[in-house]
């Protein structure tokens, strides 16, 4: 067995010790070694084995493994030969950065002595990624020497703690850089590093399948206590992230206090949770009379402006001039680990791990006052958007929204586009246990969605879930369109990818943008008149056009992978939403 050889078979024996279920790859000469030893252990039959997914485009691959990782809380394990393929895998990484997602991300590379000369295909990989990894290493060349085996085998323990969070940190991507030199195939005799020489040591791990290095400090969720003392003016605010928000709806219960859960924080459930919490918060009105005294949040919000306000305390925070300025409310951010907690307004007061209660709301009664107003209005803005939406009689995206989040069935998983699928769904989505709603709102990219949401439903599905289901836009299909390639004998998810087709950039009406008619169309509009149907044919996949709201279910039948359009036009979607926000705003008197 050559260096090589030894360390690719190595290293992947010990990744699967540590739990990696799922690996992907993505072709080249470069990463031969890696290759051939996931390909192995695949198919060795055993359940611990690791399911490998192949993709010819390294961006969709990246974005795969995130899904993978996402809906498995688990690393799943990304290979790529050297040179820019490398590169492809960065905007990955950094989603898989800011939404917390654990990616063991590992990149062949040349040795040494070829890189500076101009040799092909060889580029710096030397911390690629930047500040976007918990941890980055430049594995050495694989050497014939004693100490190699537990040398390779500690860091893929190490790789594996750094990515789950299992080393103390918050869970995220790591990137190990390996140069190899050639031979990068195993030798024809298989008998050691050379013609003649026998390997210097055992390669084999520790006895039962046990990992070379057992790495359990986690300490995420470790710290403060913070106690509050009970105020009726209260807000629980759940922003997008992989999270148990139960002691959040309980600290909301206990108190009388709302919850404003955006739909990837899937704390949408409950009693206290409100559904058109969106357009309550765009009734000057009515924030205006409802400022918060406390705010408890989790997570990553800031899915839309007007609740960023709420996180800055709202109307009379800043204080206009000739105005008083309102004292800003108590803000406390619960961590999601050490050194990590989401504060996009700079708004917190504190930060903690965890929040308990003080004290009890006094007496019967008093103590549903405030919550009463805010489930009122949420309840007249509901019944304001949905009676506007109901009464159409053509396909419109925010009545797709709220139709495909309830009629889906309880252990489904419905994932949503960053840009304006996830704020459709805000709006319109109401509470309800039983739906897992995933997005990537780390860095909100519309890049590599299709992949991801493959990624995910895969992962959901081998868990046992239900069907999965995609809410994309048509920029996001389109910029994506790599990952439908998929080859025959790669896993393929029952996955109906729902593509709102507005020929454009739909979110750019509902912007300031819009008011420049000149440029607008060309330069935020971006028509391209992409035959959405003809490019899923393209692909192998089935395409269905979805013509009225009342054939939801309809379209969405079937198995597999698959597509449904939903044609929409962007005009008639901007000044709809218009007249969604004037209706809210008036039904809850602001």
């Amino acid at each position: 067995m050559n260096p090589s050889t030894a360390f690719g078979t190595v290293f992947v024996d010990e990744l699967v010790r540590c739990g990696v279920r799922e690996a992907v790859l993505s072709p080249g000469s470069r990463s031969t070694p890696l290759a051939l030893a996931l390909f192995d252990r695949s198919q060795a039959g055993d359940p611990s084995a690791p399911r490998l997914h192949v993709r010819i485009d390294e961006r969709s691959a990246g974005f795969l493994a995130l899904g993978l990782s996402k809906a498995g809380r688990r690393p799943a394990v990304v290979v790529c030969t050297s040179g820019t393929a490398a590169a492809e895998f960065h905007a990955a990484v950094i989603e898989a950065d800011e939404a917390g997602v654990p990616l063991i991300v590992v990149t062949a590379d040349r040795p040494p002595e070829l890189r500076g000369t101009g040799s092909n295909q060889t580029i710096d990989q030397l911390k690629l990624y930047g500040s976007a990894v918990r941890w980055f290493c430049e594995a050495g060349v694989p050497e014939a020497r004693p100490g190699m085996n537990l040398y390779w085998r500690s860091l893929a323990c190490r790789a594996w703690a750094m990515a789950s969070g299992e080393a103390g940190g918050v869970p995220g991507p790591v990137h190990v850089n390996v140069p190899l030199r050639d031979p990068l195939v195993p030798d024809a005799a298989g008998s050691g590093p050379g013609p003649g020489e026998a390997w210097p040591e055992p390669l084999g791990g520790r006895p039962s399948g046990a990992p070379w290095t057992r790495v359990a400090v986690r300490l995420r969720g470790s710290g403060e206590r913070v106690r509050l003392d009970w105020a009726e003016r209260g807000v629980v605010v759940c922003g997008d992230g992989d999270y148990d928000p139960a002691p959040l709806l309980e600290l909301a219960e206990a108190a009388g206090w709302p919850v404003l859960a955006e739909p990837s924080s899937n704390a949408r459930r409950g009693p206290n949770a409100l559904s058109a919490y969106g357009y309550l918060l765009g009734a000057d009105k009515f924030v205006a009379g409802h400022r918060p005294d406390v705010i408890v949040s989790a997570g990553r919000p800031g899915l839309s402006r007007p609740q960023l306000s709420l996180l800055r305390g709202g109307p009379g925070a800043a204080g206009a001039p000739g105005a008083a300025v309102a004292p800003p409310p108590r803000h406390v951010v619960l961590a999601a680990g050490p050194g990590r907690w989401d504060d996009p307004a700079r708004s917190a007061t504190e930060v903690a791990a965890a929040v308990g209660l003080t004290g009890a709301p006094p007496g019967p009664g008093r103590e549903s006052v405030w919550l009463a107003d805010w489930l009122r209005a949420d309840g007249a803005a509901r019944r304001a958007a949905d009676g506007l939406l109901d009464g159409l009689d053509v396909l419109a995206e925010p009545r797709l929204a709220r139709d495909l989040a309830a009629g889906l069935p309880d252990g489904a998983l419905l994932w949503a586009a960053s840009s304006q699928p996830a704020r459709d769904l805000d709006l319109h989505m109401g509470p309800r246990p039983g739906l897992r709603v995933l997005a990537s709102r780390g860095a909100s990219g519309i890049d590599g969605l299709v992949s991801s949401a493959i990624g995910a439903a895969l992962a959901h599905q081998a868990a046992g879930g239900g069907p999965a289901v995609a809410l994309l836009g048509d920029l996001a299909f389109l910029h994506d369109s790599p990952g439908l390639l998929l080859g025959p004998d790669e896993p393929r998810p029952d996955l109906c990818l729902v593509v709102v087709n507005n020929d454009g950039g739909g979110i750019f009406s509902d912007l300031e943008q819009a008011r420049f008619a000149g440029p607008f169309e060309r330069v935020f509009g971006t028509p391209h008149g992409t035959d959405v149907a003809g490019l899923a044919r393209a692909a192998g996949l089935p395409c269905t056009r979805l013509e009225h709201p009342g054939e939801l279910d309809k379209a969405l039948a079937g198995e597999g992978l698959r597509v449904v359009e939903a044609r929409t036009e962007r005009a008639a979607a901007a000044e709809l939403r218009a007249a969604l926000r004037a209706a809210c705003a008036a039904a809850v008197g602001g």
